[in-house]
C-alpha cells in the first residue's frame, strides 16, 4: 500500500502563499510588505519555469504515470493553474486595494501620464527622449513575416498602429529592456515620492516612434518559457560552450505563461498569442500592472526608512580577537558561525587571507552562486596571480547563474587558476573551501564547511550554518573530496565527512532506522531536523516507519514538505512547522539522539531526491562539544517560535502558531539576532576589562 504523499508543486504553492501571508499583514511596515509581496511575484516566475515546463513537456509527451501524490502530469496542471489563479487574484487585491492606497497615503504615489502636471510630463518626456527612446527596438509583425523572437519575463508594449494617409493598420512590439528602471521619478509637492511605470511611458510616448503613422491601441504583456533546459553532458565535449547554448536555447523555448490585463483590444491578444505561441491555458489575465516582482527596489527606496523594518547588523563572532590572523583562531578550535547574525567576514577573510599569505600554498574552492561584485572571486584571482595553486569547482548548472558563472571563470581561468566545470550528471552543490598551508616544515590544511553560498550578498539575507576548522580528519576528507571531483574518481573512503550521492542518503536511512529500532526496544529515541524542502520518497517513508515506531519526529520545513502530516497511522508522532521571517530560512541542521550520543550534523542539501541522488553534496558530523551544544540550541529555538511559524496541516496547507495561555511570544529570529549582539557587547566588555590588545594586521 503507497504512504501517504503530498504533491510537490502543491505543497510549493502553500509555502508562496505562506510568504504571500505576511505581506497580507497590518502589523508589519508597509515597504515590508510590499517585498514580501514582490518575492511571492519572483517565487512564481522561477516556478513557472522550471516546474510547469517540466510538467507540459510530460503532458504534450503523452505522460500519463503518476507522481508519488497519485497524480498524473495533466492532473498536476490542472490543480496547479487553479491554485495560482486563486493566489495570483490574491495579490493584486492586496497591491491594489491594500498597498498602493497605504503607499499613497505614505507619500509614495505612482501616476498615470494623464495625471501628470504640464511640469511633471515635460519631466517625463526628457527621461523618455534621453534615457528610454535610444534603447527601445521596435518589432515588426507582419502577416508575410516570421513572427519576431520576444524575449521572456520583459515588459513587452505592443501597438496597433495606422499610417497617417492610408490607414493601413499594422502591429508592432516594443520590448523594454531589462537594464532600464521600472520606475521613472517624476517631482511631485512637499515630501512626497512620484513615478510613473516605465510601461505606461513607453505606450504613451510610444507615437514618437513611429513617424508618420497613429497609435491607436496599446497594451503590455509578458511571456515566460521554460527555463528547465538541461545540458546534453554525454554529447558535450566543452561544457561551457554547451551551457552558452542552453542559454541562448531559454530564450527562445516554449511559452509556459502568458501574462496579460484584463481587459485588452481583440487583435491584440491575437497577435500576442501567435507570437508567443499560447493557448488559453496559459493565459493569465491581471488586474494590475505586470511584474509585482518588478516592485521589489521600491522596498528600499531612500528617505523611507520609517517605512521599513529596522536593520539587524550582522554581528562579529566572540571567538575571533579583532586584528587577529585567521589561521590562528581556527588553529584554537573550531569555530561556528550562524549567519547572517554573525557576521560571514571570517569565511571571506579565510579565503582574502590565504590569497596574500606566503605561507598559503594552495586554495581549493566549489563555486555554486556568487555576488555580482564577488570579494571572494577576486580573492581567488589574486592568489592565482600571487603564484598559489587555486582550483576552483564552477558550477556551470546553477539554474539562472550559468551566464554569471560562466564569465567569473573565465576571469579566474585567465589569472592562472585551474578551472573544473562540475562533475558530469550530476550538479556539484557542496559548500566547501579547502586551504592549505605550510606551517613549521609540514603542510596543514583548514577548511570551511557550510550550509550556504559563497555569497557576501545572500549571506545577510539567508540564515546558513558555517564551520571552519584544521581538524585533520575534515582536512583529509577535503583532498579527498576534491581528488574526486576534479579527478572524477569515486566519493568513497571518507573518514569524517558524508558525501552524496554516494553515502548520504543511505547514512540518513541508518541513522532514522537506528532511532526506530531503539523506540521498538523501549528506549528514548528522537529526530530533530530542519531542511528547506523534504520530498525525497525514501526518506519520508523511513520517516513514517520511525514515527510508527514511537520515534519523536520534530521536522522545520521551510517548503516544500511532501510529508503528510496528522495521519493516525503514519506520522502520528510528526510535527512540522515553517517558519517565514524578514531571513530566508537556509540552513540544514540535523539531530539524532542515538541513545543520548547524539549524531549532530550540517548538510548543503535538503531531503529531496534531487540532493540526495543527483547532486554532490556534503553532510558534515560536527564534534565540537561547543558548536554540537549550539546547534541543538538553534534547533530547539525554531520549535518554540510561536510568532512566525506556521503547524503544517494534512492537506499540505498551514496554519499559523500563536502563544498560548499565559504564554509569552517567541521569535525565533529575533531570539537569534538578540543572542547574538548580546553575546559580542559581553565579549567586547570582557576584552576592555581585561585589557586585552587588537592584534595587530
Amino acid at each position: 500500500m503507497p504512504v501517504p504523499f503530498i504533491n510537490r508543486e502543491l505543497s510549493w504553492l502553500e509555502f508562496n502563499q505562506r510568504v504571500l501571508n505576511e505581506a497580507l499583514r497590518d502589523d508589519l511596515p508597509l515597504l515590508e510588505r510590499l517585498k514580501f509581496l514582490a518575492i511571492t511575484a519572483s517565487n512564481l516566475d522561477e516556478f513557472f519555469q522550471v516546474r510547469i515546463g517540466s510538467l507540459m513537456l510530460l503532458s504534450r509527451g503523452g505522460r500519463k504515470a503518476a507522481d508519488p501524490s497519485g497524480m498524473t502530469p495533466n492532473q498536476q496542471l490542472t490543480a496547479i493553474r487553479k491554485r495560482v489563479h486563486e493566489m495570483v487574484e490574491a495579490q493584486y487585491a492586496l497591491f491594489t486595494d491594500g498597498l498602493l492606497p497605504a503607499l499613497n497615503s505614505a507619500g509614495i504615489r505612482f501616476l498615470s501620464p494623464q495625471a501628470l502636471t504640464p511640469a511633471q510630463a515635460d519631466q517625463v518626456a526628457t527621461a523618455f527622449h534621453d534615457a528610454i527612446s535610444p534603447l527601445l527596438t521596435p518589432l515588426a509583425v507582419g502577416p508575410d513575416e516570421s513572427p519576431p523572437a520576444v524575449p521572456a519575463l520583459q515588459l513587452i508594449v505592443a501597438c496597433r498602429v495606422a499610417d497617417a494617409e492610408s490607414g493601413a493598420v499594422r502591429h508592432v512590439l516594443i520590448p523594454i529592456p531589462e537594464g532600464l528602471p521600472r520606475r521613472v521619478p517624476v517631482s511631485d509637492v512637499g515630501e512626497s515620492a512620484a513615478f510613473v511605470l516605465i510601461e505606461e511611458v513607453v505606450a504613451h510616448h510610444s507615437g514618437e516612434l513611429f513617424p508618420g503613422e497613429d497609435v491607436l491601441a496599446t497594451t503590455c504583456f509578458r511571456v515566460t518559457r521554460n527555463g528547465d533546459i538541461a545540458v546534453q553532458e554525454e554529447d558535450a565535449n566543452d561544457l561551457a560552450g554547451e551551457m552558452e547554448e542552453v542559454l541562448a536555447a531559454r530564450k527562445l523555448s516554449d511559452t509556459v505563461r502568458l501574462e496579460l490585463p484584463a481587459s485588452l483590444p481583440r487583435d491584440l491578444l491575437k497577435v500576442i498569442q501567435e507570437v508567443c505561441r499560447a493557448t488559453t491555458g496559459e493565459i493569465l489575465r491581471i488586474n494590475g500592472p505586470l511584474a509585482l516582482a518588478g516592485f521589489m527596489d521600491l522596498a528600499f527606496l531612500p528617505g523611507a526608512e520609517a517605512l521599513r523594518d529596522e536593520d539587524w547588523t550582522p554581528q562579529p563572532s566572540p571567538d575571533l580577537t579583532p586584528g587577529e590572523p585567521i589561521f590562528d583562531a581556527i588553529g584554537r578550535r573550531d569555530l561556528l558561525l550562524h549567519h547572517p547574525y554573525e557576521s560571514f567576514e571570517p569565511v571571506m577573510r579565510l579565503i582574502e587571507e590565504a590569497a596574500d599569505d606566503p605561507q598559503v600554498v594552495s586554495i581549493k574552492q566549489v563555486l555554486y552562486r556568487t555576488a555580482r561584485q564577488s570579494r571572494i572571486i577576486d580573492a581567488l584571482i589574486r592568489a592565482a596571480e600571487n603564484g598559489k595553486t587555486v582550483t576552483v569547482l564552477v558550477e556551470l548548472k546553477a539554474r539562472f547563474d550559468e551566464a554569471r558563472n560562466l564569465l567569473r571563470a573565465e576571469e579566474l581561468q585567465r589569472a592562472g587558476a585551474q578551472i573544473v566545470y562540475g562533475v558530469k550528471g550530476l550538479k556539484t552543490h557542496a559548500k566547501i573551501c579547502l586551504v592549505v598551508r605550510r606551517e613549521d616544515g609540514r603542510l596543514r590544511r583548514y577548511v570551511h564547511l557550510g550550509t550556504g553560498n559563497y555569497n557576501e550578498s545572500t549571506a545577510r539575507l539567508y540564515t546558513d550554518i558555517s564551520l571552519l576548522s584544521c581538524r585533520p580528519e575534515y582536512g583529509a576528507d577535503a583532498s579527498l573530496f576534491f581528488n574526486a571531483v576534479t579527478g572524477r574518481s569515486k566519493l568513497l573512503r571518507f573518514q569524517r565527512l558524508v558525501p552524496a550521492p554516494t553515502a548520504m542518503k543511505p547514512r540518513l536511512l541508518d541513522l532514522i532506522a537506528s532511532e526506530a529500532e531503539r523506540a521498538r526496544q523501549g528506549e528514548p529515541a528522537k529526530i530533530i531536523a530542519k531542511v528547506n524542502s523534504l520530498q525525497d520518497p525514501e526518506i519520508i517513508a523511513a520517516l513514517y516507519k520511525a514515527s510508527e515506531a514511537g520515534v519523536e519526529i520534530n521536522l522545520n520545513v521551510r517548503g516544500i514538505c511532501c510529508l503528510k502530516t496528522g495521519d493516525a497511522k503514519y506520522s502520528k508522532h510528526i510535527r512540522v512547522v515553517s517558519i517565514i521571517d524578514r531571513f530566508l530560512e537556509h540552513a540544514r541542521i540535523f539531530y539524532f539522539h542515538q541513545g543520548g550520543d547524539p549524531g549532530i550534523f550540517i548538510a548543503s542539501a535538503d531531503w529531496m531526491g534531487r540532493n540526495l541522488d543527483r547532486r554532490v553534496e556534503l553532510m558534515i558530523p560536527v564534534e565540537d562539544s561547543r558548536a554540537r551544544r549550539r546547534l541543538l540550541r538553534i534547533l530547539e529555538s525554531y520549535f518554540q517560535d510561536n510568532v512566525q511559524a506556521s503547524k503544517i496541516l494534512p492537506d499540505g496547507s498551514s496554519e499559523k502558531l500563536k502563544p498560548g495561555k499565559g504564554e509569552k511570544k517567541f521569535r525565533a529570529q529575533e531570539h537569534f539576532y538578540k543572542e547574538a549582539r548580546r553575546v559580542a557587547k559581553a565579549r567586547e566588555h570582557e576584552r576592555a576589562m581585561t585589557f586585552e590588545p587588537h592584534v595587530p594586521k
